[in-house]
């Protein structure tokens, strides 16, 4: 009985110790790194934040199901930046420029369609324009593609206070869309090579089509007949006074949280923008903590969070915070202009400043993954 007691007890150490990075870090880390892609235009930057990106997702990215939509949004951020360069050579733009490319037959359009061109002349400014601000929507893909392959969906729900939980279903059903999307497509097109058949082009595209949509159609009923059974959207009951009290924290958090940063993005609001968005953020978080008991909930193995989590979250928020400041700072190296045509420079402690995004790849230990863990 002593050893069973031992074994029973020594179990939820054993989880403690060998469980996996808080899904949340990793989202906060990638969350950072799309702060980041978004205060520059530099593109020797965006591309050393993706190839942290990249790297990261590399070592610690497992064999699951949902860890494989990296590569589906790496090709749509390849995507969106070749429409953007194809708009801009299609549509014209409004950037100035002297040296041109090659010129389109222009199509007329009339005088209330004033701004706007079919065909012309292409400048190698307006495409370095184009150029530049579709790399960085790509670079805020690559980071969400990130987090999606390293955050395990149904991890990350469970971590979530219960006030946001059916909020968090919604998010997370959304968020798997991808990922089991490209599973589907990618067990499809296998089967079909082993029968001899095609599995590329238009016809291999349609053939492939209508299975994967069956496929979703039944997973979707499965999911509602699952949380159906699990008492999903059913509350207890809660006084009215903790009602009331809960919805007056949350929206006057959330207007705290508006004006706070509506007050740090002015010059005439800097002295107070600051605690009013602390106080807005500590309203919002204890609504939240009251507005939990209207969705009684346990957990199973609570997820901990760690050393490495807080590195790992650390990382990402100190890499927003030097590039925002580098933006500040030193706006000309992180926008590179394009009027006068020039080549962009990397600027030395802005690119130093990525550094810190390299570190969960040295922080989290590498475990060989469990491929069973749900999706």
């Amino acid at each position: 009985m002593r050893s069973g007691r031992g074994r029973a007890q020594s179990t939820p150490a054993r989880h403690q110790r060998h469980a996996p990075l808080h899904p949340g870090a990793w989202w906060l880390w990638s969350l950072g790194l799309g702060t980041a892609a978004t205060r520059t235009t530099n593109p020797l930057l965006l591309a050393l934040l993706m190839a942290a990106a990249g790297y990261v997702v590399a070592t610690h990215r497992s064999p699951s199901p949902w860890a494989r939509s990296y590569t589906a949004f790496a090709k749509l951020a390849a995507a969106v930046l070749l429409i953007r360069l194809a708009f801009t050579v299609a549509l014209g733009s409004p950037v100035p420029g002297t040296h041109v490319l090659l010129t389109l037959p222009e199509v007329p359009l009339p005088d209330w369609v004033q701004g706007i061109r079919l065909g012309g002349a292409v400048t190698a400014e307006a495409l370095l324009f184009a150029g530049y601000n579709g790399l960085k929507l790509a670079a805020l893909l690559i980071c969400v593609g990130a987090a999606n392959a390293l955050a395990s969906p149904a991890r990350l729900l469970k971590s979530l206070p219960g006030a946001l939980y059916e909020t968090g279903v919604a998010v997370v059903v959304a968020l798997t869309f991808a990922p089991h999307l490209v599973a589907d497509v990618q067990r499809l097109r296998a089967a079909r090579r082993l029968r001899g058949r095609p599995d590329r082009g238009v016809r291999g595209l349609l053939q492939v089509g209508l299975p994967v949509l069956e496929g979703a159609l039944e997973r979707s009923v499965a999911l509602a007949a699952a949380m159906d059974a699990r008492g999903y959207g059913r509350t207890a009951d809660v006084p009215a006074p903790v009602r009331r009290t809960t919805t007056a924290l949350t929206l006057g958090g959330l207007l705290g949280v508006c004006a706070g940063t509506y007050g740090l993005l002015t010059a005439e609001g800097g002295t107070y923008g600051l605690p009013v968005l602390l106080a807005g953020v500590a309203a919002a978080l204890a609504g939240l903590r009251l507005g939990g008991r209207r969705s009684p909930r346990t957990r199973y193995r609570p997820e901990p969070w760690g050393v490495s989590a807080w590195l790992v979250a650390g990382s990402g928020a100190a890499v927003a915070a030097l590039l925002t400041l580098a933006s500040v700072s030193d706006p000309d190296a992180l926008h590179p202009g394009v009027v006068p045509l020039v080549a962009p420079t990397l600027p030395l402690w802005p690119a130093a400043a990525l550094l810190p995004a390299l570190l969960p790849a040295f922080v989290v230990p590498r475990k060989s993954p469990n491929p069973e863990e749900p999706s």
